[in-house]
């Protein structure tokens, strides 16, 4: 019998035994959250039962309360506290308390809590994606991929991967230290503070809280006053699942605010994260600096949608209109800016209108729509303001699209799929940032050009690259200035939760998702210590010791080139003469013991 058999027989039987354990259900025990009061066909009391006119021309700022309602019909959803400063630093002195516990707790324990929460998404989809709906006017369909889809992808890759990537490190200890061991430690922060948007409540809040718990930390969260509704809902589920595993109070926290809630959460925790507008987020630079708070800044995007000639046309048009119309715009990397080869240019308008045409828009929860509302008050004004503004300087309107039945107070927060011909970069609509269902689209006649375009923006967030060629393809997007590339492809690097997500220029820096943004929750601590200690200990060779020898700067010489030198001969020479040094400091030293 050759050698070896008995090693498969055993890899083949610990194969199968893994198999087996793999058919065994985890015990994963269920929670208990309620939803009675944000269920859309729930209890209705005379307090939240009426439509919801929002003051036109002011901010809600001025006042102490969160104003909450549906987008899709105006419905009054109900409203949160703006809590104050000296509010928002007792919530997180709380969270620090929880921390300095939950930094202890096991990666087993913490694995307990992500599957939790991973068995109530799963169970309650229908739900999550309802309150999404109600509080931001998307679509369930557009819920479910944007909410439930990326939310238990970030949660089985931690499951899977995420204890590997915070234990510590080895690393190479160089050859001056080569009787030592290195090694990277990762350990939690403190508290994590978050400040995120409206578009993906349910997500958005999720996101940055997975990586903050599972690496050990606390975390406080601003959510949107465009979202507070729904986000106050998703922390109860949170809530649940850490009750669940025995983690303690106040570890996580959500609140609720404006800009002054924000700016005291900025200055009281030991990370910022923030996700927003990038006006919004060199303000939280400039507060962040007063207390040296590092931050990671997930700012605008205007992402270039390239298609080559060779593309097929049918499928591309598809992938489009879906990455601009996503819950009207909503998507957190906007396809807003479309450069089509000239050879194909009319074919891709003539498949896009298609499209466009069949598109039918409306309250997501009242009948089957593509496509929901403006989440944002006042929106869909400055969206018309940007396509007059393409309009005045030459650009057409290739097609409009159009809406089922609109409630009378809901139909500003509604603006038609559009897609713009024409178009150049003098035009604001190949600028600013859109976060809307406008469709401009330019051509161009060589890769050079495209590449160009792309890069002709203060936007670096994004892009995405169609071609037949692949290798076409991958060449156009590495020569892109952005964080994230798809190719054939859009948006799909954020269902990769392995890889990080972020941009440069005026979309902002730092990194969060995957393996960087996990370890960004972290202090990263080198550690070095000897490899065989206590046999073989480190001194200071005699030479350099206090006082130093005549001859030590000599002794140096030697020693650099015996480590670096780059000719081995040159090298081994330099040890002789290292070691002769070593030996004549020795003699010295024996003999002035000596004479003493």
């Amino acid at each position: 019998m050759p050698f070896w058999w008995p090693l498969v027989v055993l890899a083949f039987a610990y194969a199968i035994c893994k198999f087996l354990l793999m058919l065994i259900p985890p015990n994963v025990p269920s929670i208990d959250v309620d939803a009675s009061d944000v269920l859309a066909h729930g209890k209705e009391t005379e307090e939240n039962s009426f439509i919801y006119i929002p003051p036109r021309g002011r901010s809600q700022q001025s006042d102490k309360k969160v104003q909450c309602y549906e987008p899709a019909t105006m419905k009054y959803l109900g409203y949160f506290p703006a809590l104050s400063p000296a509010e928002v630093k007792e919530r997180v002195a709380l969270s620090r308390k929880a921390q300095k516990t939950w930094a202890q707790s096991s990666f087993k324990l913490r694995r307990q809590f992500l599957r939790i929460l991973l068995k109530y998404i799963i169970e309650y989809q229908e739900l999550i994606c309802e309150v999404s709906s109600r509080d931001t006017g998307k679509t369930m369909v557009d819920a479910s991929l944007g909410e439930i889809m990326t939310t238990c992808e970030k949660i089985t890759w931690l499951l899977s991967e995420g204890e590997r990537w915070l234990k510590p490190e080895s690393r190479s200890s160089g050859r001056a230290m080569l009787h030592k061991v290195s090694r990277v430690e990762f350990h939690p922060l403190g508290v994590i503070g978050a400040i995120v948007p409206w578009n993906y409540p349910f997500h958005n809040i999720f996101n940055p809280m997975l990586a903050a718990v599972f690496s050990g930390n606390g975390i406080v969260i601003k959510v949107s006053e465009h979202a507070s509704w729904s986000g106050c809902f998703y922390f109860r589920i949170i809530q649940a699942a850490l009750a669940a595993v025995g983690a303690p109070e106040n570890l996580v926290d959500v609140i609720t605010g404006f800009s002054e809630t924000g700016e005291a959460l900025v200055s009281s925790v030991d990370k910022m994260i923030f996700v927003g507008s990038t006006a919004v987020g060199k303000m939280i630079m400039r507060n962040a600096a007063e207390t040296l708070t590092p931050v990671t800044l997930e700012l605008g995007g205007k992402d270039a949608f390239i298609i080559c000639e060779d593309a097929d046309v049918s499928h591309v048009a598809q992938v489009a209109v879906r990455g601009t119309l996503q819950s009207s715009g909503q998507n957190c990397a906007g396809a807003e800016r479309f450069y089509v080869h000239k050879e194909i240019y009319s074919a891709f308008i003539s498949q896009v209108t298609k499209i466009v045409k069949s598109v039918s828009a409306g309250p997501p929860l009242t009948g089957r729509y593509d496509m929901g509302a403006i989440c944002l008050q006042e929106h869909s004004e400055h969206l018309q303001s940007l396509v007059n503004d393409a309009l005045d300087k030459g650009a057409v309107i290739a097609v409009r699209g159009s809406f089922g039945h609109l409630g009378e107070d809901a139909v500003e927060q509604y603006f038609p799929p559009t897609v713009l011909i024409n178009v150049n970069h003098n035009m604001k609509i190949m600028k600013e940032e859109a976060f809307g269902p406008i469709m401009p689209i330019m051509q161009f006649s060589s890769d050079e050009e495209a590449i160009k375009l792309a890069n002709d923006s203060r936007y670096a967030l994004g892009c995405a690259v169609f071609s037949g060629s692949k290798r076409r393809a991958k060449l156009i997007a590495s020569q892109i200035q952005c964080g994230v590339a798809a190719i054939n492809d859009f948006a799909s690097n954020y269902m990769c939760q392995s890889l990080p997500f972020g941009g440069v220029k005026d979309s902002g820096f730092g990194r969060f998702a995957g393996i960087e943004g996990l370890r960004a929750c972290c202090l990263v601590k080198s550690v070095v210590e000897d490899r065989f200690w206590p046999l073989i200990k480190t001194k200071i060779p005699k030479p350099i010791q206090y006082p130093v020898a005549e001859n030590a700067f000599e002794f140096q010489e030697a020693l650099v080139e015996t480590l670096y030198g780059l000719n081995i001969w040159d090298r081994l020479r330099s040890l002789i003469d290292v070691l002769k040094f070593l030996t004549d400091q020795s003699s010295n030293v024996s003999r002035t013991r000596k004479s003493h």
